[in-house]
């Protein structure tokens, strides 16, 4: 695959390819090496397909069955401006217990697809989501396991810059599949907008 969807030093600038000192075997395959620090260094190229993919498979759905679940600090902001931008829905930091399977909770939804931001910090959205049978759209880093989700897109899942950017560009690349965006030019968003204040 010759071209990025933005510039291969954006990525890297954002820290996107910077992984964890703890590897989880699930996913060596998106690993491009390890520092001598023994910090994992994710592929950015398997990333970029990734994007592709996961907005292709998010852009068949109606908007309002999508659920966006980002319990960790730095993803809140970004998750709910994603969320907001392609019409989903979204849970931003703790996760009700019984949202996707205790109809009697105020807070019940039925998603057709859940995108988590981290599998281990949203791990009882991760469960319910299996329990439901709701396809799982996760990012993840060196360190996640990823035997209960469908779709994963290698990340760094942790850094504010990183979260950002990915948001954003998921959430432009969604928007373009549905053909709600002509081209890059006319996403008036920056990563600046999706980005968690200190």
């Amino acid at each position: 695959m010759g071209e990025f969807l933005i510039d291969e030093d954006t990525y890297l600038t954002a820290g996107v390819h910077i992984g964890t000192q703890v590897k989880n075997k699930d996913m060596m395959k998106f690993v491009y090496k390890v520092r001598n620090d023994g910090l994992y260094i994710l592929d950015v190229r398997k990333t970029d397909e990734r994007i592709r993919m996961a907005a292709k498979f998010l852009a068949r759905y109606d908007p309002k069955d999508i659920l966006v679940v980002a319990q960790r600090q730095y993803a809140q902001k970004p998750a709910a401006k994603f969320a907001g931008i392609i019409g989903a829905k979204v849970v931003p930091g703790r996760f009700i217990p019984g949202i996707l399977t205790n109809p009697e909770l105020p807070e019940y939804m039925e998603p057709r697809v859940i995108f988590v931001n981290d599998p281990s910090a949203d791990a009882q959205a991760l469960k319910e989501a299996v329990k439901s049978k709701i396809p799982v759209v996760a990012l993840c880093d060196a360190n996640n396991r990823t035997s209960y989700v469908d779709l994963v897109i290698p990340t760094n899942n942790k850094g504010r810059r990183a979260l950002a950017l990915i948001y954003w560009l998921l959430a432009r690349e969604i928007l373009k599949e549905r053909g709600e965006l002509k081209s890059d030019d006319d996403y008036q968003y920056t990563i600046d907008d999706f980005e968690a204040p200190l």
